[in-house]
């Protein structure tokens, strides 16, 4: 282990919120794809320092179902920088041995967007490092409104009895099925809400917000994220942690 993380708890999974692309390009005088640009550069610094420091899940908030409401323009650049992001990613998964899975709702973005997404998840699977979680044409309230509605047909299907419907059931239905909750949670650029992201996972993660646009997130930040989960008193629904 490096140094500066000896004697400290690495949480197990830990879940970004990318923000301040726009910001950090306007107050270069650039356009905002640049910022957008720059923040999956960000994206691939950090899928590697999170693998070396013992991060077992890594989840962040590439493109929320609300994002579809930007300028065509704009929308239009971030499916171009997702369509050459993927092919870098599945470089850098296959060198740093990491598991990549998305989550969301895909069957709105182009065909061959969703076949990259197919390959990423098919190519990366026998990867044992990181598992590097995206979270695109995602919202959390989308999310269980499918999940509420597969749930429902399998009751009617007669594949579930509502009566043993437990959380851990619903947990089951939802897109991170299988992946522990966030231990951590991480904003950046001094925003403090969930903006409609993992609102079922994070009912006990720690938040930790940080004044910092994403571009310029770098190791030193993340390490500050850490510290400052390690001085919380980690309590789950009145019992100490």
């Amino acid at each position: 282990m490096e140094a500066d993380l000896e004697g400290l708890v690495i949480p197990r999974h830990v879940a970004i919120i990318l923000d301040g692309n726009g910001r950090w390009a306007k107050k270069r005088g650039l356009p905002r794809t640049m910022g957008h640009k720059e923040g999956c550069v960000t994206v691939e610094k950090t899928v590697e320092i999170a693998a070396r420091m013992g991060i077992e899940y890594l989840t962040v908030y590439g493109f929320s179902t609300e994002n579809w409401k930007r300028s065509e323009e704009e929308v239009g650049a971030l499916m171009q920088l997702f369509r050459y992001y993927m092919v870098r990613l599945l470089k850098i998964a296959s060198k740093n041995n990491v598991r990549v899975k998305m989550i969301g709702e895909r069957s709105r973005f182009d065909a061959d967007i969703i076949e990259g997404i197919n390959r990423l998840e098919e190519e990366t699977k026998d990867n044992t490092g990181l598992t590097f979680v995206i979270a695109v044409n995602y919202g959390g309230r989308d999310e269980i409104t499918r999940a509420v509605r597969r749930l429902m047909a399998d009751c009617l299907a007669g594949k579930c009895d509502p009566a043993s419907i437990k959380e851990e059931t619903i947990s089951g239905y939802l897109d991170t099925a299988g992946i522990p909750d966030p231990d951590l949670l991480i904003r950046t650029s001094g925003e403090i809400r969930l903006s409609n992201y993992l609102i079922w996972q994070t009912a006990y993660t720690e938040f930790y917000i940080t004044e910092c646009y994403w571009p310029d997130f770098n190791r030193e930040e993340l390490l500050t994220a850490i510290q400052a989960y390690n001085r919380r008193d980690r309590r789950y629904g009145g019992v100490k942690g």
